[in-house]
């Protein structure tokens, strides 16, 4: 049976820049003409990515499947987990709701099982693919949690991979987290480490060089590239660590002001992105209710606990002060869980995500929201009706509930046999289950330039295409890790590696 040749990346935090790692090995490897396949066992994430046929990974792996030129499937994540608050996760597997558990009982009950899901999922991948680039989780040296862990060593071992450690340089101590952890490893895990990445580096090299010498003498270990920080890279992030980038203050620089509600248990985030690439866009990221200020355009993005983060909402004082907008000409967009907050009520009887079984909404749309026990994960087209426009989109539903109508109402969005969401007759209030639907060039660039009419400033028009640019961040990511990591070397270690395992067969567990 054909066997992908694996190539392993994992870091020594979260944060280092894997995800990142692996998309350009993914993006070389295809460019260089191997059928290449990402590959993380198990993602905790808020972030999705719906497959083709339905189904849920983690939105890196989707990406990571993106820039390989390949078609998602659940086996690159077999696994995933979505924390719902409460020390408790919704475990997914195979793309589909197992349960909600808590982590001792997903550490003591659930690892058997998952290890069998995983090793089934890899092998899969193995046999269809020529290279497997593999996502390890926060360290491989995570000491109270090794001995039953699903996603660092044990993976490796799974597959029999080689492994690059990488190290993020910004946050300081890069060589003593590089070798402390080489330190903590076991001696067998410690033989993979074919050598390790120094990530955003920012200045001269030369003046790293000493401790990159002083490195690889000390620990025997290669350095194979100094990666700088590459500037306005537009790779979809899925950590939720990355909105600390971002700032809840107005930019007067910029014509056009963004507010996003940063809920508690925000999830799918990246609906934003195409926002960050608009040159008269400033888009921050608001937590308190002084914070808010009166922006053009409001987003509330989608949650994985709906109940509980519209009663942060209440608490903050935030929800008064969205209602305080409606008497502006501030233009509201409710997305899945956002679009449920902007309704009058949401019930949780079955306790699905919260403990509280109701909460009432901001009360701005004519729609009640019941969480159910089945999620709901598609992919889907219709025609979104923006005034007297009719716009095709194109986006993807992930939710678990089901929202009703109270009285009459506009609908957002035309499906071919059904609707979707709510829109006001003054286009000021938006609700739709649809993620992803600022990535339709034409409606952003509509509801962009409503907001400059009303501003009295000029419409742009054929403004950034986001899948062109999505294309273009793969290759410049590529293209950065080309010229500053020892490809050639990485090529070497690997078939040296796979040739080393099967000469010494008594290495292996």
């Amino acid at each position: 049976m054909k066997k992908a040749v694996p190539l392993m990346i994992q870091g020594t935090h979260s944060d280092a820049g894997k995800s990142a790692i692996v998309t350009a090995l993914c993006r070389i490897f295809m460019q260089d003409g191997y059928k290449t396949a990402p590959f993380k066992s198990q993602n905790m994430a808020l972030n999705s990515y719906i497959t083709i046929d339905g189904k849920e990974i983690g939105r890196a792996q989707g990406v990571q499947a993106e820039a390989a030129k390949i078609t998602a499937t659940t086996d690159m994540n077999p696994i995933l987990i979505k924390p719902t608050g409460a020390y408790q996760s919704q475990i997914v597997v195979h793309g589909k709701p197992f349960r909600n558990m808590k982590a001792g009982e997903y550490r003591q009950d659930f690892f058997q099982q998952g290890l069998t899901l995983i090793s089934d999922a890899y092998d899969r991948l193995s046999s269809s693919y020529d290279r497997i680039v593999i996502e390890g989780a926060g360290s491989p040296a995570e000491i109270n949690l090794n001995d039953r862990e699903l996603v660092n060593m044990r993976v490796a071992k799974l597959a029999d991979a080689p492994v690059i450690l990488v190290g993020d340089i910004e946050k300081g101590g890069v060589f003593a987290s590089l070798v402390g952890t080489l330190q903590l490893l076991e001696p067998e895990d410690r033989k993979r480490i074919i050598g390790v990445i120094i990530n955003k580096f920012r200045g001269d090299v030369s003046l790293l060089e000493p401790g990159l010498k002083w490195f690889e003498e000390y620990t025997g270990v290669p350095v194979l590239g100094v990666i700088p920080y590459i500037e306005n890279l537009f790779i979809e992030a899925e950590d939720s660590v990355v909105l600390t980038n971002y700032s809840s203050k107005q930019d007067p620089s910029k014509d056009i002001d963004i507010a996003v509600i940063r809920h508690p248990m925000i999830s799918n985030f990246t609906d934003l992105d195409p926002f960050f690439e608009e040159d008269d866009c400033h888009v921050r990221f608001v937590k308190h209710a002084d914070e808010l200020g009166n922006p053009d355009l409001l987003i509330l993005p989608g949650s994985k606990n709906t109940i509980e983060d519209m009663i942060s909402l209440h608490q903050s004082g935030l929800a008064n002060k969205i209602l305080e907008l409606t008497q502006s000409e501030t233009i509201i967009v409710g997305i899945c869980g956002g679009y449920q907050m902007l309704g009058n009520s949401i019930e949780d009887e079955h306790k699905v995500e919260s403990v509280h079984g109701k909460t009432s909404g901001l009360g701005l749309l004519p729609i009640k929201t019941v969480i159910t026990e089945k999620k709901k994960t598609v992919q889907s087209v219709g025609n979104a009706m923006f005034g007297e426009k009719q716009i095709p989109v194109k986006g993807y539903e992930i939710h678990m509930g089901e929202s009703y109508f109270e009285e009459t109402y506009k609908p957002f969005i035309h499906l071919t046999n059904s609707q979707d969401g709510v829109i006001t007759e003054n286009k000021q209030l938006i609700g739709t289950y649809f993620h992803g639907i600022f990535h339709n060039d034409l409606l952003r660039e509509n509801i962009l330039n409503e907001i400059r009419t009303k501003k009295g400033l000029e419409p742009i028009y054929d403004r950034v295409s986001f899948a062109k640019k999505k294309e273009e961040g793969f290759d410049l990511l590529a293209n950065e890790i080309r010229k500053n990591l020892n490809l050639d070397l990485v090529y070497q270690l690997c078939e040296e590696f796979g040739s080393y395992r099967a000469d010494n067969h008594d290495v292996k567990e």
